[in-house]
């Protein structure tokens, strides 16, 4: 079974439909095997993890339960030849992405083709002037800088024309990424795949690759290419004359080597936004375990600007704090600048470039605001109230927090949605979309319109001309078939469960749950009957809400809420009135009567623990 709609404990108000999920499952037998609580049981079943085996790597995955590296398909023939052109002298060229999976994939190499001798210097292209990929200008850099073998990471695999002219110039190219194959539908009704002319492809997407687990990021790709190819080096060089052979003052070996590279394969499967399932829970288990102590002068740096020295990583802090940062200077500066803090042997340089990052993050934090607030306004004041599909044009908008943006007001409207900037060359956009509505396929409806475009179900960019923006958004609007209740989020709860079953060591276990993120998720609980007493608003900026809450038991507890608050006090002026609304942060309220989604977490204070409620989601509960 699969979810099953609770309407009758939760009346809406216009907002997300609560789902309960109803998979099954013999939870107490779980429980005993693995030595967990029962609702830990339950929820790892909501995961679609099923039999025991699973559940025990889930639990218990160690990184001896990765992949075999050598499964990949072509890993055996890159590896040959790359070690074959160290040994002969070749000059090799690592490109890379502007993101935080190509920063950390463009590192993982660099570090250890050197430990493997080679003669390697990177490039990183800039999002503006280059756009992401291989390119005919920077295919000619490389030639004329005297590169024999360039090796791509998390791009390559839809350069065919790029890579056909670096081997026309005599260069030859090896890829590692990790994007769909492009390909072609035959005549016959073939999907045939349209691959590089590389000497050899290392992505797990391609047809031929058997590789078990196909949902890592450019970085794991890189990180598997140095497991092996730093075994084979190690195989072939001397222990006496490993030094002399390349291996790096800084380095104390292979191990030590991988160990450290680890944190950044977890660091961008983390900031790619991968499913943390199968082998990427394990990489990022212990890669944040790891990350805490690293020994990386730049990654230090970053942490220690942002104020996260000796304090325990979560996903949370690489996906909006530590990676945001990285992020930035691929969007407003050059990404170019984050792979020289990583590889910075000086701690006070590496603090001044980090430090950079952490401005230019911020920076971007603001012109994001600015942004959002002016669709938002574009939205409630313009022609849009009917459009299931939003398409917004923001000229003044820098074209790299487009995609933010569009994130942004898919949240706050769940809607598709596509904002468009003014390009050097005209308009260029990104687009997110809700899980009803397949982005790219509604977009090739009308390719016509485009000079470029690309993307997935849930994400697209696209370049058009100025004067085809009104006729892309009739279009799209035109064709789109959704329907009103596509238009609805659905939140689907793990366990409607009561605040009262809520221990510190139940909280506590739920820790053997993480890390959370894309494909693991917190796990989401419901209760109905929550009576708020007291409130207060919290926060520099006012954007925290603490409330004290009774249960139907007459228990109380502690409640936060870091969601939008405008939202939540428009909420309660319409279910219950402005004057209750205002008298709860006054002198408190005994009318105001909810049912909500919420999370429960351990607040420290002072070196003392304490149990808090973290509000998700609401409802008017049901008289």
């Amino acid at each position: 079974m699969g979810s099953t709609p609770i309407w009758s404990t939760f009346r809406k108000f216009n907002m997300a439909k609560w789902m309960v999920s109803a998979k099954k499952a013999d939870f107490t037998k779980l429980a005993e095997i693995f030595r967990i609580d029962p609702v830990i049981a339950r929820i790892i079943r909501n995961r679609d993890i099923v039999d025991e085996t699973q559940i025990d790597l889930f639990l218990n995955g160690t990184l001896e339960d990765l992949h075999a590296p050598r499964l990949l398909y072509d890993m055996e023939k890159a590896v040959f030849f790359i070690l074959s052109g160290i040994r002969s002298g070749a000059r090799l060229r690592v490109i890379g992405d502007y993101d935080i999976d190509g920063i950390c994939s463009t590192y993982i190499l660099l570090r250890g083709l050197q430990y493997c001798g080679a003669d390697v210097d990177t490039v990183i292209p800039h999002r503006i002037k280059d756009g992401y990929g291989l390119n005919d200008a920077l295919i000619e850099e490389a030639h004329e800088a005297g590169i024999d073998t360039i090796i791509t990471c998390d791009n390559g695999i839809a350069a065919a024309q790029q890579i056909a002219y670096a081997r026309q110039l005599g260069m030859h190219v090896v890829i590692t990424d990790h994007h769909e194959v492009p390909y072609e539908i035959t005549e016959d009704g073939v999907r045939k795949e349209l691959l590089p002319p590389a000497e050899a492809i290392i992505d797990p997407k391609q047809e031929k690759c058997s590789y078990p687990f196909d949902g890592i990021c450019g970085a794991v790709v890189a990180y598997k290419f140095i497991q092996v190819i730093t075994e084979e080096y190690d195989k072939e060089a001397k222990p006496q004359s490993s030094k002399s052979a390349g291996q790096s003052a800084d380095t104390k070996g292979r191990e030590a080597l991988l160990a450290e590279l680890l944190e950044f394969a977890a660091f961008a499967t983390v900031g790619d936004v991968m499913e943390l399932l199968d082998e990427n829970r394990i990489i990022v288990r212990y890669g944040l375990e790891q990350m805490v102590h690293t020994k990386n002068i730049g990654l230090r740096a970053l942490i220690e600007v942002n104020g996260m020295q000796n304090k325990p990583l979560s996903a949370y802090h690489i996906g909006f704090v530590l990676g945001p940062c990285l992020n930035a200077t691929g969007r407003l500066d050059t990404a170019a600048k984050a792979l020289r803090m990583l590889t910075s042997g000086s701690f006070a340089d590496a603090v001044m470039i980090a430090g950079e990052l952490k401005e230019l993050n911020d920076s971007r934090k603001e012109m994001t605001r600015q942004g959002t607030e002016r669709a938002v306004e574009m939205i409630e004041n313009g022609p849009y109230a009917e459009d299931k599909v939003l398409v917004l044009y923001l000229p003044d908008c820098h074209e790299s927090l487009a995609g933010i943006i569009a994130g942004r007001i898919r949240e706050k409207y769940y809607k598709p949605v596509f904002v468009l900037t003014k390009g050097e060359e005209g308009v260029k956009g990104s687009g997110r979309s809700i899980e009803t509505y397949h982005m790219y396929e509604q977009m090739s409806l009308c390719k016509h319109l485009f000079t470029k475009y690309g993307g997935h179900k849930m994400a697209a960019g696209l370049s058009l001309p100025e004067e085809k923006i009104e006729e892309f958004r009739e279009s799209l609007n035109r064709n789109c078939q959704l329907s009103d209740d596509d238009l609805i989020e659905k939140i689907v709860i793990d366990v409607p469960m009561p605040l009262s079953y809520l221990h510190m060591d139940f909280v506590k276990q739920l820790r053997v749950l993480e890390p959370f993120g894309n494909g693991n998720p917190k796990p989401v609980f419901a209760q109905k009957n929550i009576r708020i007493l007291q409130g207060r608003i919290l926060g520099k900026n006012g954007n925290v809400g603490k409330y004290r809450i009774q249960d139907g038991q007459g228990n109380f507890y502690e409640m936060i809420h870091f969601g939008d608050l405008e939202k939540w006090h428009a909420f309660l002026a319409q279910a219950f009135g402005e004057s209750e609304k205002e008298r709860l942060y006054r002198e408190g309220s005994r009318q105001i009567v909810i049912s909500m989604i919420y999370y429960p977490d351990i607040n420290v204070y002072q070196g003392r623990e304490s149990l808090q409620i973290v509000m998700q989601d609401y409802a008017q509960s049901e008289k």
